[in-house]
């Protein structure tokens, strides 16, 4: 796992979920997750499978897009590629690190 990619939707899920209002445990009860999931996800421990980026995006009402802010893929040969995280001035705007 990319510790960065991690990082990036911790911080966007977590931007989402506060700018909607909801604590980690409203939003864990409203998508039927566990708050400790969710606290994994914010703090980057773990990336989510696509199944709970949909939950989540409709939990916090945000397009999954908005959960992937900043992510780029670079297609390669084959299998061969890669990611990259976008750390842009938007972030600052943000209040975002």
């Amino acid at each position: 796992m990319d510790s960065r990619l991690a990082d990036r939707f911790g911080r966007n899920l977590q931007r989402c979920r506060r700018l909607a209002g909801l604590s980690q445990q409203e939003l864990a009860d409203l998508i039927e997750l566990g708050r400790v999931d969710v606290s994994t996800l914010e703090r980057g421990l773990r990336l989510p499978r696509l199944d709970t980026i949909l939950k989540v995006s409709a939990g916090v009402g945000v397009s999954p897009c908005e959960l992937l802010d900043g992510f780029h893929w670079f297609p390669g040969h084959y299998v061969e590629g890669s990611f990259s995280v976008e750390e842009s001035d938007s972030d600052w705007a943000r209040g975002e690190p």
